[in-house]
């Protein structure tokens, strides 16, 4: 099976722009210019100046009023920067033993500088993982991506039983928080209790109940317990 390769030409810009719509789409719904603009920090006037630029190198579709989407070629752009950046993330707190909550930082840097080659020994490295330090799957060498359905722990509900599978790594500071009470992806638990309008979840951890609430229990991702 043909291994991803960015064209030469790809510049880092672009891949950004690819990665950027993929992640905000998951390659299943157009991204609107604006929430583009909003996820890269730019102006929408750039933005949109960045999507023509999209179409015109074939890899990306754009439809007024509807939103933008990944060609096939611009879907492999995506993957391999993103299996780039999710090997990386490993490789960095698993073998340099590096936090989680600074791997994302790094990898952002390096995942432009690392050649296909390299990723691929990474991942021989490391044993051809399939999950990041954050949960998150990482593509194949082939652009594949399994991305088994999630329902965030704010959705949950007293006596639901599950696995904490993925977080968000944009935010150090709640990968920090979750690093001191010992949480991390992988780990089953049980909610407990769940204030109404909004309020705090009580979920046990093995042996431990913490009171979750606000941003974390959107971000925390799970998978329900068979």
């Amino acid at each position: 099976m043909q291994k991803l390769a960015a064209p030469a030409e790809v510049s880092e810009s672009v891949q950004d722009y690819t990665k950027a719509i993929w992640s905000l789409g998951r390659g299943r719904v157009p991204v609107s210019t604006s929430a583009l603009a909003d996820r890269l920090a730019v102006s929408p006037a750039s933005a949109s100046a960045m999507v023509k630029r999209l179409e015109a190198m074939g890899l990306a579709t754009r439809k007024p009023y509807h939103g933008v989407e990944l060609t096939h070629s611009g879907k492999r752009v995506a993957m391999e920067v993103i299996r780039h950046h999710r090997l990386v993330e490993l490789y960095l707190a698993e073998a340099l033993g590096m936090p989680w909550d600074r791997v994302h930082k790094e990898a952002e840097v390096l995942e432009h500088a690392i050649s296909p080659e390299l990723s691929e020994l990474i991942a021989q490295k490391l044993g051809n993982p399939t999950r990041d330090p954050h949960g998150d799957p990482i593509p194949t060498a082939a652009g594949e991506i399994d991305e088994p359905p999630a329902r965030p722990l704010a959705a949950l509900e007293p006596g639901d039983r599950g696995v904490f599978v993925r977080v968000s790594d944009s935010d150090p500071e709640m990968l920090r928080y979750l690093s001191r009470r010992g949480i991390s992806p992988g780990d089953a638990f049980e909610v407990v209790e769940k204030q109404p309008f909004d309020g705090p979840i009580s979920v046990r951890f093995a042996t431990d109940v913490h009171v979750l609430g606000g941003a974390l229990t959107t971000a925390m991702q799970t998978e329900g317990l068979a």
